[in-house]
């Protein structure tokens, strides 16, 4: 599974699987803990991460929403994603 992107101890990654199911989204990574967001709506579909981290990241969602509609595309295609700027 690619990394897209990197910030602040966080780790988005999207499945390089074509037929991945539904709704489209990403997975994100902090520590012990992981959690999938959907990307048109950029909420919390499962798991869990810390508060903080969990409002970076869909902060982070929000700015980046059409460059991850994008690599949802491109892996749906069983195409690598392209990386994605992280938070600053």
């Amino acid at each position: 599974m690619p990394t897209i992107s990197v910030f602040y101890g966080i780790i988005i990654r999207m499945y390089f699987a074509p037929g991945e199911h539904p709704p489209p989204h990403f997975h994100v990574y902090y520590a012990e803990y992981k959690a999938t967001v959907d990307i048109r709506t950029c909420e919390l579909l499962e798991g869990n991460l810390p508060r903080k981290q969990l409002k970076l990241a869909l902060a982070w969602a929000e700015l980046h929403q059409e460059e991850l509609m994008q690599d949802w595309d491109l892996v749906m295609n069983g195409e690598e994603p392209f990386k994605i700027q992280p938070l600053q």
